[in-house]
């Protein structure tokens, strides 16, 4: 009897679930991913290659290989020549062919689209001209599908089962790198406990839309319970309207911190308004990375004492600290 999961029938909405508690599901390129693309593209012989993280709103090419500057443009078997220089890093969720090997949970072969009816017509053919395609489905370590390991090319041919052995092989090798963000997850929830105890709002969130990825007890007393990897600026309005998703707004997109000296309104635990200063700090979440992709929001009620916005500082700097080593993978024991 296996104790792995079974995930075959894994919906869509698990999948992105999954994605973002790893916090990958966003568009930008992963080094580590990015070298698994190019050893496939190695492997096979191709001139494209994909690791393509997938969503229930989008294809995400977290790894992408595409040949070297100077080369990009591939002909076709049939003299038509395509760029692939100018490929974006993200697709529709059911373009391609990758949606099929996420469903099926199975490698998928093609040594000539046009043998198949179903994928002829498949808007890549006519976008990047390619003829055959050779994916496997890309699992983490507790076995849930993420999307696949793919490579393509505008030429029709024979893939092989060596060929076939080894992309599955190599999808193997980003087992570690998924369990390596479980633990990073794992600290992380280490240093949440910490922050429960802390007598003054605290909120993390990822991403330019601010989804939440933790709050503690008294964020939630002050300004408002909300379900885990929300849009923040759709669940606290309250916070939104007085500037603080703008200050974090630009805390992520600068990569500085940044404070909102004051700003006044009700909390839910009180009946009169209190004056609060917000420090938004940038942080990286990913292991590995210099990529900022979230920001920690510390709240200090600085109500007849102005003073106290430099404590809110001080605290939101010793935590950024904190998470920029969990990120880059040198968190240790808390």
């Amino acid at each position: 009897m296996s104790l792995t999961p079974d995930h075959s029938a894994q919906s869509a909405e698990e999948r992105t679930h999954r994605l973002q508690v790893l916090g990958l599901n966003g568009v930008g390129a992963d080094a580590t991913f990015d070298r698994v693309a190019g050893l496939a593209a190695s492997l096979t012989g191709s001139p494209l290659a994909l690791v393509n993280l997938i969503s229930t709103e989008r294809q995400m090419y977290r790894g992408l290989y595409v040949p070297p500057q100077g080369e990009e443009r591939v002909e076709t078997g049939d003299g038509v020549v395509f760029d692939l220089s100018d490929m974006a890093r993200e697709g529709p969720a059911d373009a391609g062919f990758c949606p099929h090997v996420v469903a099926e949970n199975a490698l998928l072969a093609l040594d000539d689209v046009f043998d198949y009816p179903r994928f002829k017509g498949n808007p890549v053919v006519n976008t990047l001209g390619v003829r055959s395609y050779l994916g496997t489905p890309l699992r983490d370590h507790t076995g849930a599908v993420l999307g696949t390991l793919c490579v393509l090319d505008t030429k029709p041919r024979k893939w092989d089962q060596g060929r076939k052995d080894g992309l599955m092989e190599l999808s193997q090798t980003l087992l570690s790198e998924f369990k390596l963000r479980d633990s990073i997850l794992t600290q992380q929830q280490q240093l949440f406990a910490i922050f429960d105890r802390a007598p003054f709002p605290i909120m993390l969130t990822e991403g330019p839309e601010h989804l939440l990825r933790y709050a503690n007890s008294t964020q939630g007393d002050a300004f408002g319970l909300v379900p885990r990897l929300s849009r923040g600026r759709d669940s606290l309005s309250g916070l939104d309207s007085v500037g603080v998703f703008r200050t974090m707004d630009q805390a992520f997109h600068t990569g500085q911190t940044i404070t909102l000296p004051e700003a006044q309104l009700i909390p839910y635990n009180s009946s009169s308004p209190k004056t609060y200063s917000f420090t938004c700090t940038p942080v990286k979440l990913s292991p590995r990375t210099s990529v900022i992709s979230g920001v920690l929001t510390v709240a200090m009620d600085i109500t007849g004492d102005p003073s106290g916005g430099q404590e809110s500082r001080h605290i939101a700097a010793q935590f950024g600290d904190r998470f920029d080593q969990i990120g880059s993978g040198a968190g240790g024991h808390l």
